[in-house]
């Protein structure tokens, strides 16, 4: 089998691979040994006479210390986020420089992916929503709900964000172990799209709350990164417009009213039982409600911090109103996997076609060789209840 190589001319592929063995240091001879041909096939490989095989591209790339994008990306899609968040100055707290390299590294490695199967990714991103004067929020409100709207949400709970993110609106979503002070990243170029990285070591709730937020900064301020973390300057326009955003596609003002009153049942008060039920049934953290209830004035400001000044809302007292564990609430299935559904796809795709060996696989999702092992596994499985498709 055979790489098909489709944006790239037999000649160009070849003159790449001669610099990347040029740039390595090997001369023809010692290149072919190294990797079990003859120098008169590697020759023809540089002249673009003969098409490489899957082996020996992947010896090749392993032999000169180039990835697979470096060797075959589009000129056009080069991907380097980091210059971006260096904007950000003082309002980027020391200890995130690794949480921006991850976000950077995972995009490299899907675009690497998209460029050896031949595939983009579609770009379903709405208009980017200028900053209007006036209050933000207000604004937020309307651009959420029209988002809703097209994504045909109407006013129920989001019940798979971060499916909805990436198959829905074309998102680059991830989820990776990060410090526990950073909550997640976003940032935007035009060759790749929006980008995501959530911290996995939060809990869910928490997971959607930061994906929403940075969602919100994809609508409403596209151009400008961002880092979501604890100490995060909440009063600028441009986060008052994100938080307010995530509120409202996560919680729609006039269902958080239908449901508090159907669960209040003619009750006055808002109690902790009431809490516990609605922000799990939106799928949010107890504080993300109460502080929307506060935001659209169904209850009084200051509602939250009651409760956290008169011994909190708990987990026990969740388990003991559903029997459950809080931790483990969400669905497996909603869960962000380590690090995204889409790029352990395409990796077991590349695995499949032998594309990439296991160890580069492993290397460029930052997974152990037995994930990388699996996943190959995974996609061999899958051959025998496979249907062919007609198109």
């Amino acid at each position: 089998m055979t790489i098909s190589i489709h944006h790239l001319h037999p000649e160009e592929l070849g003159n790449r691979f001669k610099l990347a063995r040029e740039n390595a240091s090997f001369t023809q001879g010692g290149a072919a040994e190294s990797v079990g041909i003859s120098r008169t096939t590697l020759l023809a490989i540089e002249q673009g006479k003969r098409p490489v095989k899957n082996g020996e591209l992947i010896s090749l790339t392993d032999l000169y210390g180039i990835s697979m994008n470096e060797l075959l990306r589009r000129e056009a899609v080069h991907v380097d986020l980091l210059p971006r968040f260096r904007k950000l100055g003082d309002q980027a707290p020391s200890g995130i420089d690794g949480a921006i390299t991850t976000l950077n590294d995972f995009v490299t490695a899907e675009v690497e992916l998209e460029t050896l199967l031949g595939i983009e990714k579609p770009n379903r991103l709405p208009p980017e929503r200028p900053m209007l004067g006036g209050d933000v929020r207000r604004q937020a409100e309307r651009d959420a709900t029209e988002l809703r709207h097209r994504l045909g949400l109407g006013e129920g709970p989001v019940r798979n964000l971060f499916s909805l993110l990436s198959m829905d609106m074309g998102i680059r979503v991830y989820s990776h172990p990060l410090e526990a002070k950073v909550s997640g990243l976003f940032a935007y170029d035009d060759a790749v799209g929006a980008c995501i990285l959530v911290n996995s070591k939060h809990r869910y709730e928490r997971q959607v709350q930061t994906a929403s937020h940075e969602l919100g900064h994809t609508i409403g301020t596209r151009r400008k990164p961002d880092v979501c973390h604890d100490g995060h300057q909440r009063n600028s326009r441009e986060e008052r417009y994100a938080n307010s955003f995530a509120g409202a596609f996560l919680m729609p003002a006039h269902a958080v009213q239908h449901m508090l009153i159907e669960v209040q049942a003619g009750s006055r008060n808002l109690t902790r039982r009431h809490v516990i039920i609605l922000s799990r049934h939106f799928g949010v953290s107890r504080e993300a409600f109460v502080r929307r209830l506060e935001e659209l004035r169904l209850v009084p400001e200051g509602t939250w911090d009651w409760f956290e000044s008169n011994g909190g809302i708990t987990d026990e007292q969740v388990r003991q109103v559903f029997g459950t564990d809080p931790a483990n609430d969400a669905p497996s299935s909603h869960l962000p996997p380590p690090t995204s559904v889409r790029l352990e796809t395409l990796a077991a795709q590349v695995l499949d076609r032998d594309l990439m060996s296991e160890g580069q696989i492993a290397k460029l999702l930052k997974i152990d060789r037995y994930k990388a092992r699996r996943l190959r596994e995974e996609g061999e499985a899958q051959h025998d209840d496979a249907v062919q498709l007609s198109f």
